[in-house]
């Protein structure tokens, strides 16, 4: 199974720009959309339809134009949930689960701390999840959550990481809940497969960031560790120029 995760940065922008064209190429079995920006009747669906994605489910936050998770699947999945039940959460749009017989596979958009009302936010919504994901094992032990974390884990997934320590993303008590989420029983796809520097997945559209490659990783496809074994690849597809960000996969051989 391929699974592709991608904080899109608007889907609408994004299929202007080729998107469904690249997505027919790649070819997941999952593709996992972050921050869609739209509902689902303002997206050109059919055409996501004929590019191989019969099955397409979307949460999309109760503001216009704003965050918004989907997920897009050649199969047909078994059960689909919308959000966590946690009201705050949940209008934002953030989490959408497709479960399969092999593995539960979500699209996660965590919060980001833009000014110091977000950043209590997004720590009040870490410790929420982690504490719904810790029951959600309990039930479903084979799971993926791929997506836009928000949160830069070690120093070696930011180009500069002494001026950024102290900026959202990067601070420590996030990297130390990240940490921790992944020691209760996470594996990071990526970095299981590849220890290299110098792999981003976002790039600021200041000062020409992407081109010379001054990013941050801070989308993940965390696997569950009893799924670890079956990681056959990860890999990060920053040649895919449709968002600020770059898609991410991992395949899981059954």
């Amino acid at each position: 199974m391929k699974i592709i995760s991608y904080n899109v940065n608007g889907i609408r922008a994004a299929m202007n720009k080729g998107l469904t064209d690249w997505l027919q190429a790649a070819d997941p079995d999952v593709f996992l959309i972050q921050e869609t920006k739209a509902m689902q009747e303002q997206v050109d669906t059919a055409a996501l339809e004929a590019a191989g994605y019969p099955y397409h489910y979307w949460f999309s936050a109760e503001k216009k134009g704003y965050s918004g998770v989907a997920v897009l699947s050649k199969h047909e999945p078994k059960n689909v949930v919308y959000g966590t039940g946690i009201d705050y959460m949940d209008s934002e749009g953030r989490n959408l689960r497709v479960d399969f017989d092999e593995v539960s596979v979500m699209s996660l958009y965590l919060p980001s701390g833009t000014n110091d009302a977000r950043l209590g936010h997004k720590f009040k919504y870490m410790d929420d999840f982690r504490t719904y994901i810790d029951d959600l094992k309990k039930e479903v032990p084979n799971l993926v959550i791929g997506g836009d974390y928000n949160i830069c884990h070690e120093a070696i997934d930011i180009h500069d990481p002494v001026r950024n320590k102290k900026v959202s993303g990067f601070l420590p008590e996030e990297r130390a809940w990240l940490d921790a989420f992944m020691k209760s029983g996470f594996v990071d796809s990526f970095r299981h497969l590849n220890k290299e520097p110098h792999n981003y997945t976002w790039w600021s559209y200041r000062a020409n960031a992407r081109a010379n490659n001054k990013g941050w990783r801070i989308d993940y496809n965390l696997v569950s560790e009893p799924l670890k074994e079956n990681i056959k690849r990860a890999v990060i597809l920053s040649e895919a120029v449709h968002s600020d960000h770059c898609p991410h996969m991992v395949e899981l051989d059954f």
